[in-house]
């Protein structure tokens, strides 16, 4: 299935914004992440883990899975396809592993130090608050920059699609020049 020039124009401007989304988010999940560790604050504590919360109930999982899907749509609808090309499929267990981190760690822990701040306990260790957005920024960061450079070249699934395409072409023109 190839995707005609408008779909693919779409899907690709559909998985940059979602991308470019996923990344500020975790930015601010950052920020406020460090706002609470190094404040004195309560209130700001509080103010700042309620606003991680809401980061990652409302938006946090459908800006990821939107990055997956137009992602997968993206090279399942293209010449990269998915597993043709080394940084195409590392980029795509990258994604998978990065969202289901953020759905099965990163939101039970911003739940958890929500819970604390608000039974008045504070928050008694801030590095595992800090530890989700700095993995997953260095992730995505990764994951723009072999985006950008596409190494590695082909997968073995990759070499052998190619040389199987070139075949019948190579054939064609022998029997024209006989």
């Amino acid at each position: 299935m190839k995707l005609s020039r408008p779909a693919r124009r779409a899907s690709l401007v559909v998985h940059v914004a979602a991308s470019a989304g996923w990344l500020g988010l975790t930015l601010g999940l950052l920020a406020l992440a460090v706002a609470a560790a190094t404040t004195g604050s309560a209130v700001t504590v509080e103010a700042s883990v309620r606003a991680m919360k809401l980061f990652a109930d409302w938006l946090l999982l459908p800006v990821a899975f939107l990055t997956l899907l137009s992602g997968l749509l993206l090279s399942l609808g293209t010449q990269w396809g998915l597993a043709r090309h080394r940084w195409v499929y590392t980029k795509f267990w990258l994604t998978l592993a990065t969202a289901a981190a953020t759905a099965f760690a990163l939101r039970p822990g911003v739940n958890e130090a929500v819970r604390t701040v608000a039974a008045g306990e504070g928050l008694a260790d801030t590095t595992d608050l800090m530890m989700g957005p700095i993995v997953s920024l260095s992730a995505y960061l990764f994951m723009t920059v072999i985006s950008i450079l596409k190494p590695w070249g082909l997968t073995r699934r990759g070499r052998r699609l190619r040389t199987a395409a070139r075949r019948p072409a190579t054939r064609e023109r022998v029997s024209e020049t006989v």
